[in-house]
């Protein structure tokens, strides 16, 4: 008699063991690998959407340019099932980049930090749900490297800055002349100019062209804030943190 050994889907260990029938009277199993995250999985799932390969190809496709509707689609499975998914990613998106900052010593670092809606690249602007609800993103880069720091989502407002602010006390920064700079910046560490901003307003084009929702011309605009947030958050993380999520 053969034997067919069972594999966690998440995390390729064969610490698995029987953990009784579903309600479709099918084996469920149970990863003991302590470092895993999953919880329970059967091996022929009936639902595509519970599918590990699947809940890969959404995270990617969402960070391709694709919207929910077309991960729906070209996946055929739920909007429900797209937007839940994504939605457990949240609490892994980092909002510092911790791996750089731990590498980079604070006082050789000038800081590049900009407001841009994130409905709003290069002066362009979008909207979630509708127009009055504009949605801002603030991040700041090393000025050398054009590496992101960390970044920060909300109102085009002075309390929204200073948590951005917060995240990076101990290096000097560079802006654009929007007031909250001037108001919230000690003169010493603040130099206000167009010229040095040139990195980030690029980073600001490959947001742009690289997320569909903040094209400059497109009907594929977020509906909820948090799914925004979260979707921007992957591309950071994963292409400018280089965090796996």
């Amino acid at each position: 008699m053969a034997l067919k050994e069972v594999q966690c889907p998440l995390c390729q260990s064969n610490q698995v063991v029987k953990f009784g029938l579903n309600r479709q009277g099918k084996q469920r199993y149970q990863c003991h690998n302590k470092r895993c995250t999953k919880d329970t999985f059967i091996l022929d799932y009936e639902n595509k959407g519970y599918l590990p390969e699947i809940k890969k190809r959404i995270v990617e496709m969402a960070l391709n340019g694709s919207g929910i509707r077309d991960t729906s689609r070209v996946l055929e499975i739920s909007i429900n099932t797209v937007l839940s998914e994504l939605k457990k990613k949240e609490n892994e998106i980092q909002n510092v980049n911790d791996a750089l900052l731990k590498q980079l010593k604070c006082e050789e670092i000038e800081v590049e930090i900009v407001q841009v809606e994130a409905a709003e690249i290069d002066e362009m602007w979008s909207f979630v749900e509708k127009k009055d609800n504009q949605r801002w993103l603030w991040h700041a880069i090393d000025h050398v490297s054009g590496e992101v720091l960390a970044y920060v989502f909300g109102e085009r407002k002075d309390e929204v800055f200073k948590k951005l602010q917060a995240l990076l006390k101990p290096f000097g920064i560079h802006t654009d002349d929007w007031g909250s700079y001037e108001r919230a910046l000690p003169t010493e560490r603040h130099t206000v100019s167009k010229k040095f901003t040139q990195l980030i307003e690029r980073k600001h084009l490959t947001l742009r062209t690289r997320i569909k929702r903040l094209a400059r011309k497109t009907i594929c605009f977020s509906k909820l804030e948090k799914m925004h947030d979260i979707v921007i958050g992957l591309f950071i993380n994963r292409y400018e943190f280089g965090v796996l999520i």
